[in-house]
């Protein structure tokens, strides 16, 4: 279960929002700003954060340990103005009202209860996220844990992870301390070295990296003035280090147990904002969301059934089919509902199965279903031997298409969207987790029947919002479509040779034996090559490879660093090809023999259809479309995906460079237009425009540059971005960018728009008018807003590619149905379709597959596809 925490910096978000706002006071006459800004803020954490824990620190006194050390240290704050003392019984108040946990801690500050909480808490397994107005606490910057700072106003934050401390600074979290020991802190009065700034103590720090190893290492610092300073000053800046350290170890008496988070008190939270003059605020206060609350529901008139009858059974009606397993696959059916406009049923599993009248009304094309999930409903049937027809609704689909980024976990959680309160989530109902069960018949149909009412209740509105938003033909012509293809697919399975899988586990196994042996060899030493710990001590203490990051718990050894360090030694090397084949073992091959279903032999995937903000299909339970193919010995997994039936074989077929295509369409640009036109190979291209040379000067590694160019400017990658990618410097690589952007106009200007055009509206749309919202695009939070116009340039591209797929598999399924071809699609893999078919079918296959998806929209530069076929996946290459 996801475990978060919640770290807020009481005095500090306090006095930001007390001088943030202007003097504000309720009818008695007390202050209210600094709590009015502290409420705005913890609001928006609630809500954005979603908190499972959390706590409040705050400074005990004006004492802590640190003034034994140094007596001057924080002395040139100005005392409290009282405007603001007043304010924080109040605070104090609006915690208990939240039901948030308070702390402070004699002789310790509010950093050092968070900081020691943090290495708890990042222990344990949590998340953990910091709020505070001090940059200090940027030093507790982990994998695990953000610290987000205040900015202007109160509620726009800049978070801080290691990544953007790197990028910002140069520096490791850490180093933060460091810097502060150099530079000094005036606003706690730490001194730091005379004369350092943060200039020269960071150019120290990327040369040195501690203030310890600097100090002894001073005689290599250029520069005789500062050398002599530092000399000086030695004690100072140890000092000074000294006391901007956050203490992790303080003895608290809290435990994480009792920091957890329940909700708040609703009448509380009212009471106080009445008494504040909050009235504003009011309005924003939700009720408590806990699925294991009761609500009061109004009764509802339904009939179980127990012999279905056709008189019973309505020409159009909303329909549960409910199946509570996540992998619905053979998973039992727990029962029926039907809404009609006169009746509403509850069908027990048993009568609903037997009965031939019901199953010819699933059957029936000309009665109208309205259902929730449509894939999980029919492919649940088909397990019974029942082929559903006539779905002309689908809830889930139609919240997704309104609004992707929602969670639409069960019918109630689209429902509240419209303020229709009248069923229950599925949590309140089964539980969750270890505690989940089928509760009695009479709540279970209480609860179906809701479902199916809600559904018909809704149908009308989100039918009316989706033409609203030119949004119903993709509704209707796509998206509906696709949940009976997805569903065939899901239902038929790819067939696994499970022997071959097993020989493949074997063959890695023997080459992992020998890799380790090879890099005991490399080592001098045996050791566990898995555990991160004794992995870095033989890295960086034995074979005293450089030190690029570390971590709380010692040195870091992730893939980047690794690849970082490869240059310097034979062992890095082999280390990272360990782990990859560690991977394929354990992930591909334990875990596909885990999911190949007895029955039949095969692995049933399961496509996401509402999932990601982008529109494109996703695959779990397995994963089909993650196969590792950048390894040989990843891309031989797919010699175990084999045809279902003698005498066949595999055939693929995938779009070539489809999202730069649909990029020269939506952008008009003339050049790449011609290019794509004139099947010019477009990385070429590219590389000729950027590099300024001929055809036959374009070098291999110009036209590799060219396509991370190329690919880069299709997610708004920023020099630093491509810089990383091609490790070149940033000035080489805004060269670049720069050079792209002159050789093609249209798609400078075509960014310029979006991101102007989505600033207006909220959002960016495909080509078939799929939306995506981007609530952060007009944010004052930096890194938020760039995220956002980088999404709102990518969107239109990546979405409408998705788009595409999704319609040439709808039109290839009919041309195989109406030209009577045995052949059927299996699996969806980004721009690529699987399909298997006997061999006297590949000539049509490879004449009618590409033109399908060819033709499946028009654009100004042709669609290409390519297409291959084998005995087995890997083959059909």
């Amino acid at each position: 279960m996801r475990k978060k925490l919640v770290l807020i910096d009481g005095n500090s978000i306090a006095y930001r929002a007390f001088f943030a706002l202007p003097l504000l006071h309720n009818e008695k006459g007390i202050h209210t700003n600094a709590v009015y800004g502290f409420t705005m803020m913890l609001m928006k954490i609630l809500e954005e954060e979603k908190p499972t824990h959390m706590l409040v620190a705050f400074d005990a006194g004006k004492t802590t340990f640190r003034h034994e050390t140094f007596q001057d240290y924080k002395g040139g704050r100005q005392k409290t103005p009282p405007e603001l003392s007043e304010q924080f019984p109040l605070l104090r108040e609006l915690l208990d009202a939240y039901q948030i946990r308070s702390y402070e801690l004699d002789n310790y500050e509010a950093d050092d209860i968070i900081g020691t909480l943090c290495t708890k808490a990042e222990q344990e397994g949590f998340e953990i996220k910091v709020i505070s107005g001090d940059r200090d606490l940027t030093q507790l910057a982990s994998e695990h844990v953000t610290v987000a700072i205040t900015r202007k106003g109160i509620t726009d934050v800049e978070p801080y992870t290691p990544e953007t401390i790197q990028e910002k600074y140069g520096l490791t979290p850490p180093q933060i301390v460091d810097l502060k020991g150099l530079m000094g802190d005036a606003s706690d009065n730490i001194p730091g070295v005379p004369g350092v700034g943060e200039k020269t103590a960071l150019k120290l720090l990327k040369e040195f990296g501690t203030v310890e190893r600097l100090l002894e290492s001073i005689e290599q610092v250029s520069g005789n003035k500062l050398k002599e300073n530092l000399k000086e000053n030695r004690e100072l800046a140890l000092l000074s280090k000294q006391l901007a350290a956050i203490l992790r170890d303080a003895p608290l008496e809290i435990t994480l147990e009792e920091t957890k988070y329940a909700g708040y008190n609703l009448d509380k939270v009212i009471a106080l904002f009445k008494e504040l003059g909050f009235n504003s605020l009011l309005g924003k206060l939700e009720q408590n969301e806990d699925p294991d609350v009761q609500t009061e529901l109004a009764n509802i008139d339904y009939e179980t059934v127990e012999e279905v009858d056709e008189t019973m059974l309505a020409d159009e009606a909303a329909l549960i089919v409910e199946v509570l397993e996540a992998n619905y696959h053979k998973a039992p059916i727990l029962g029926f509902a039907l809404a009609g406009e006169k009746k509403t049923l509850f069908i027990p599993t048993d009568v609903a199965l037997s009965s031939p009248i019901f199953k010819a009304w699933l059957e029936d094309e000309k009665k109208k279903k309205s259902v929730f999930d449509a894939k999980r409903a029919l492919v649940a049937l088909k397990w019974q031997g029942i082929e559903m027809r006539g779905i002309d609704f689908d809830l889930l689909i139609a919240s997704y298409l309104l609004n992707p980024s929602h969670s639409t976990d069960d019918v109630a959680s689209v429902a509240k969207t419209k303020q229709y309160t009248e069923v229950q989530p599925d949590e309140a109902v089964y539980g969750k987790g270890a505690k989940q069960a089928i509760p009695d018949k009479k709540s279970l149909a209480d609860h179906l029947v809701r479902k199916a009412v809600a559904i018909r209740a809704l149908k009308r509105e989100f039918v009316a919002d989706l033409k609203a938003n030119e949004q119903y033909l993709l509704f209707t012509e796509l998206e509906l479509p696709l949940t009976l293809i997805l569903a065939e697919m899901e239902f038929t399975g790819v067939k696994v040779d499970v022997q071959r899988l097993r020989n493949m586990g074997e063959e890695l196994n023997e080459q992992l034996k020998m890799i380790e042996q090879d890099i005991y060899q490399s080592a001098g030493q045996e050791f566990n090559i898995n555990s991160p710990k004794q992995l870095g001590v033989v890295l960086f203490e034995k074979l005293q490879l450089p030190v690029i990051k570390k971590t709380k718990t010692g040195y870091s050894t992730s893939a980047d660093v690794l690849e970082k360090l490869a240059p310097y030694h034979e062992i890095v090397e082999k280390i990272l090809h360990y782990r990859q084949l560690g991977k394929l073992y354990s992930t591909y091959v334990e875990g596909l023999l885990k999911v190949v279903h007895q029955d039949t032999n095969k692995v049933h995937t399961i496509f996401n259809q509402a999932l990601t903000q982008t529109g494109r299909l996703s695959s779990t339970e397995p994963n089909l479309q993650n196969i590792p193919i950048r390894l040989e010995e990843g891309r031989k997994i797919r010699q175990a995906f084999i045809p279902s039936e003698p005498d066949w074989v595999i055939f693929a077929a995938d779009y070539s460079q489809i999202e730069l295509r649909v990029l020269a369409h939506i952008a008009n640009d003339q050049n790449l237009i011609e290019a794509f036109r004139n099947d010019l190979d477009i990385h070429t291209k590219t590389a000729m425009d950027i590099f300024h040379v001929s055809e036959e000067k374009v070098t291999s590694q110009m036209r590799r540059q060219a396509k991370a160019v190329n690919f880069g400017i299709v997610y708004g990658i920023s020099d630093y971005g491509l810089s990383q990618n091609l490790n070149i410097s940033r000035k080489e690589a805004a060269q670049f960018i720069e050079r792209y952007f002159a050789s093609f106009p249209g798609v400078k200007q075509y960014m310029e728009d979006i991101v102007r055009h989505a600033k207006q509206t909220g959002y960016v749309t495909t080509l078939l008018h799929r939306r995506r919202y981007l609530p952060d695009i007009t944010s004052r939070n930096f890194n938020l807003r760039s995220f956002a116009e980088r999404t709102a340039m990518n969107t239109p591209i990546q979405g409408s590619a998705a788009d595409i797929i999704k319609k040439a598999m709808i039109d290839l399924a009919e041309r195989l149905k109406q030209e009577e071809l045995q052949a059927r699609i299996l699996l969806q893999v980004h721009d690529e379709l699987i399909l298997e078919a006997p061999k006297s079918e590949i000539e049509r296959l490879k004449q009618l597959v590409p033109e399908v998806m060819e033709q499946a929209i028009e654009l100004r530069v042709p669609l290409k596809v390519d297409y291959h076929f084998g005995p087995t996946w890997y083959d059909a290459k």
